[in-house]
């Protein structure tokens, strides 16, 4: 059973094959354009409950179909990029992605905070959410008519979807049934099991 429908767009053919085989492995129905162009027609088509976006492409940006995904299908997106300077994390936030991945990442490190944003549709909003650790995403607070915020409670549930190969709601109980197993709060027990991940995911951690 896919765990979602996802459209992912990158102009370098390796990445694009990279990403698109690592999401199916995971349990998602992957949806691929080489540019913006067809990522539009796709998007129409197909209409996909995320897209994974790269930044820089010939012809039509990932901004651009970002900006028509938002304004005329109202498909929440995230940004994978080789790219941090200013302008860029301004327009991203001006967007108002559900999170944003700087290169190089692994797909290992890409499957969480995707499902992440998928979980976060049926997991509660934290009041204050801390942002995610860097080396995962950076979450960005969305304008006010698309509230959408990707949070440590939703990206602790997706690294529990993808290492224990669980449902949304499970992987929430789970992080419930840890936290009170633990004396902890529901948003530190995410951090804690998200900081974990990023422990892991350093150069030269084993």
């Amino acid at each position: 059973m896919s765990k979602g429908k996802i459209l992912v767009v990158d102009d370098d053919r390796l990445v694009l094959a990279t990403l698109s085989y690592g999401l199916t492995q995971a349990g998602f129905e992957v949806i691929d354009a080489d540019n913006g162009d067809d990522a539009i027609l796709l998007a129409r088509e197909h209409r996909p409950e995320l897209a994974l976006l790269d930044i820089r492409m010939e012809g039509l940006t990932g901004f651009d179909v970002a900006a028509y995904l938002r304004e005329f299908l109202q498909t929440p997106f995230m940004f994978l990029s080789a790219f941090a300077d200013e302008a860029t994390v301004a327009k991203v936030k001006e967007l108002g992605a559900v999170a944003y991945l700087v290169k190089p990442l692994d797909i290992s490190q890409i499957v969480p905070a995707v499902e992440a944003a998928f979980a976060r549709s049926t997991t509660p909003v934290m009041t204050s959410p801390p942002a995610a650790p860097a080396a995962l995403a950076e979450a960005f607070a969305a304008p006010s008519e698309l509230p959408q915020q990707l949070d440590m409670t939703a990206l602790a549930v997706g690294v529990l979807m993808h290492r224990y190969s669980l449902p949304r709601d499970e992987a929430l109980a789970r992080l419930m049934s840890l936290a009170s197993a633990d004396g902890h709060s529901l948003p530190e027990q995410a951090r804690r099991i998200v900081d974990a991940v990023e422990l892991l995911a350093r150069p030269g951690a084993k």
